[in-house]
């Protein structure tokens, strides 16, 4: 999720700034190994707030999607259609309370192995925000409340404890909760989640026994362990250097990830040392990234045109070995 901006003239500038270094014309696409033959495989529509903010993809060449500005969960055929599954209610208030923000929004998404989906719902409102589950064929229903000050953003579900892990980039906390529902556990405050003037914790997934979560603010990659007894192990720092990271994805190779950078209108590949390169930009299509997954040596990249105000899209390039 990007940032909201201001109106001051300052803000204003900067914002010009980033969308013409964004729409630049370039001679070629800017994609670098291992990442080759980026296209733009949909278009998204951005005046019915179809703006993706994160992904889960499923059998058959299907994707699932939440529309953040939508309010909406979607799932995208193997041929780009779109078929909306679910639209959350609007707050009373319009949502104006939501931290940050100032308008509700869908977030964090994972599909469970019987197709259910768990998403996020943040309002800024008690009565809606929090975790929600969606059973195929189903409606939409809330499992667990979430502060109504916070701002739910990533979501990663740990299939062998049956355990939802939520990042929450207002309070800068990791909650975890049962696929069940129920009330929700602070599972790690740890100071590196916070935000630092908008938002902290981000991105998250669970990989090789720990909790892996980005900080949008601070620019980190962050590593959880998930201790024998179910809590959270010291936090440690994996990658720096990165402002306006969102979401990410592992490659397959060991700690490898590729990230997306949200601000920079770039997609970075981070290696297990920490050292980090850019591997896709706006000349590969990309409109704001929030989202990356993989299916096979496939890279799907979300973008919800934030900053550049046009043509949210999915991306996909070739992953090279």
């Amino acid at each position: 999720m990007f940032k909201k901006l201001s109106t001051s003239a300052a803000t204003v500038g900067a914002l010009a700034a980033v969308v013409a270094a964004a729409l630049s014309p370039a001679a070629a696409s800017a994609a670098s190994a291992p990442l080759s033959g980026a296209r733009i495989a949909s278009h998204f529509d951005l005046a019915k707030g179809q703006t993706p903010e994160n992904v889960a993809l499923a059998p058959g060449g299907r994707a699932y999607v939440t529309f953040a500005k939508g309010r909406q969960v979607a799932e995208i055929s193997p041929r780009g259609a779109v078929r909306i599954l679910a639209t959350l209610p609007a707050p009373a208030d319009g949502g104006v309370h939501t931290p940050a923000l100032g308008f509700p929004l869908t977030v964090g998404l994972v599909r469970a192995h019987d197709g259910t989906l768990y998403f996020l719902y943040a309002t800024g409102t008690p009565d809606l925000t929090g975790v929600w589950r969606l059973r195929p064929g189903g409606q939409p229903q809330r499992i667990a409340a979430l502060p109504a000050n916070g701002l739910p953003n990533g979501l990663a579900l740990d299939p062998r404890t049956h355990t939802l892990y939520i990042a929450d980039s207002a309070l800068g906390t990791v909650w975890s909760v049962p696929t069940a529902g129920g009330v929700p556990n602070a599972w790690t405050t740890a100071p590196e989640l916070a935000p630092a003037g908008f938002l902290g914790a981000n991105g998250l997934k669970v990989h090789n026994g720990a909790v892996w979560v980005t900080n949008m603010d601070q620019g980190t990659v962050l590593r959880i362990p998930v201790l024998g007894d179910g809590r959270a192990g010291a936090i440690r720092t994996k990658a720096t250097g990165m402002p306006g990271i969102d979401d990410f994805a592992f490659t397959g190779h060991g700690d490898q990830l590729l990230a997306a950078l949200d601000a920079s209108n770039e997609v970075a590949l981070v290696q297990p040392d920490g050292s980090h390169s850019t591997v896709l930009t706006g000349t590969d299509g990309l409109q704001n990234p929030t989202s990356i997954a993989l299916r096979g040596r496939t890279v799907h990249v979300l973008n919800a045109g934030w900053l550049t105000g046009k043509d949210p899209n999915l991306v996909v390039a070739h992953l090279g070995r």
